[in-house]
């Protein structure tokens, strides 16, 4: 009996274990569509990913930051362009979507897909004074 419960466990494991996205991988499930990801159990931010590795994103306040990705050291790495420095992070695919862990010297964020769709970010245009 403990033998069954031992093989279940490993199988469990197995299962759980997802290994990391590639960049081809990642193009192919992401290019086109936009995710929404959340953290923690709480909305998080959105990402919509163009053609030419192209990506625009969004805390969900209506302001979206352009840039692109590219691959680094089997990492899948974002240049914003209001950020000089890129932010890289590890993707697997789960059963229920896209985990992403962010790789660097802060605290690791996890984010995970919450939904996907074909249709784009809502961005706002840039603020326009009087």
């Amino acid at each position: 009996m403990r033998l069954v419960f031992l093989i279940l466990g490993l199988i469990g494991l197995a299962c759980a274990a997802q290994a990391q996205m590639t960049a081809a991988e990642f193009d192919r499930y992401t290019r086109g569509q936009t995710f929404y990801y959340g953290s923690g159990g709480a909305a998080y931010g959105g990402e919509e990913y163009l053609d030419n590795r192209r990506v625009r994103w969004s805390f969900l306040d209506g302001q979206c930051q352009s840039g692109y990705w590219y691959e680094a050291d089997g990492l899948i790495c974002f240049l914003y362009e209001d950020r000089p420095d890129p932010q890289c992070w590890s993707f697997e695919q789960s059963d229920n979507g896209l985990v992403a862990r962010f790789v660097g010297s802060e605290p690791s964020t996890e984010l995970y897909e919450v939904e996907k769709s074909k249709e784009p970010l809502m961005c706002l245009g840039p603020d326009i004074g009087v």
